[in-house]
């Protein structure tokens, strides 16, 4: 996995993420939940298809990653409420 590349969709992912999901959390903790989510989508396909969707800019990455943006948006809010 390309780490600038993994950075850069991983920020977009986090910025469309938080769009979809309608955070209002701050730009600095969407591009980190975009990152770690692009992090998870990279690992989720790995395990479920044994390929690296993450592995350069372009649509399928972004697409991995804002899936993987939004599943960490949705946990980071459960944890949230717990609290």
């Amino acid at each position: 996995m390309n780490l600038f590349a993994l950075i850069i969709v991983g920020l977009i992912a986090g910025y469309l993420a938080s769009k979809i999901m309608k955070t209002n959390t701050g730009l600095f903790t969407e591009m980190i939940l975009g990152i770690v989510g692009s992090i998870l989508g990279g690992w989720l396909t790995q395990l479920l298809f044994g390929v690296d969707l993450v592995g350069a800019i372009n649509l399928t990455s972004i697409v991995v990653s804002l899936i993987g943006a939004i599943i960490v948006i949705a946990l980071y809010r459960f944890l949230r409420k717990k609290k």
